[in-house]
């Protein structure tokens, strides 16, 4: 079992202070949950465990090893952004093999969800379509934790449930921190939820506590 812990993370933009004093663990084999509004700072903490921005201060850990630098999250941390990263001229079999060893390969190449678009690329594709095959492939990657920002976004509710169910699969072996705007929908795939609001993560145990944070409207 592989732990990624991030703590002390704090981070502003000018003046005002976007996140404070963050603390969050994960484990191979646990899903996390990370609900917060638009603006919350959501992005910007998976972008600091990841590494493409800095924190005003962060301890971000795998295993043993402190991770200071980008080059040291490779084949250890996998991370999708809400925006397309994959190029759009390359067909998708291409961009399988590039990101995923032999094995995944092969097993991305028979999946359902994925071979109708083999041979077509991603620029060819509905939204839908492209942002399935590119959590399918990142959550196929080499690396242990994966994090993913509003990876249902412009998927049909028949695909979600598809795309959480692999995922829920692959979380057997590795860890997950997924951000996510539907309360329900994270609470029902995750082992740990947590609300990103007021610059503090808090940990949350239902839908309840969600409303008492004002997350969610009192009548649900």
């Amino acid at each position: 079992m592989s732990k990624l812990h991030v703590d002390s993370v704090t981070k502003s933009y000018d003046s005002k202070k976007i996140l404070q004093d963050i603390y969050l663990s994960c484990e191979t084999g646990k899903i996390i949950a990370l609900l917060g509004g638009i603006g919350s700072g959501k992005s910007t903490l998976l972008q600091i465990i990841f590494g493409t921005i800095k924190g005003d201060s962060q301890f971000i850990k795998f295993n043993n090893q402190v991770l200071t630098k980008q080059s040291d999250r490779i084949n250890k941390i996998a991370y999708l952004p809400q925006q397309p990263i994959f190029p759009k001229n390359i067909k998708v079999k291409k961009l399988i093999s590039l990101f995923c060893n032999d094995e995944n390969t092969q097993k991305l190449f028979n999946c359902d969800l994925i071979q109708p678009f083999l041979n077509r690329t991603l620029r060819n594709l509905s939204g839908g379509e492209k942002k399935s095959i590119e959590v399918l492939i990142i959550i196929h990657s080499q690396s242990e934790f994966i994090l993913l920002e509003e990876p249902y976004s412009g998927l049909s509710p028949v695909l979600t449930e598809k795309v959480m169910k692999i995922i829920k699969e692959i979380s057997k072996g590795k860890g997950f921190i997924i951000s996510d705007f539907m309360a329900q929908q994270a609470i029902d795939i995750s082992d740990e939820v947590y609300l990103l609001s007021n610059t503090y993560l808090k940990q949350i145990k239902d839908l309840k506590e969600l409303q008492q944070h004002y997350y969610l409207p009192k009548s649900i």
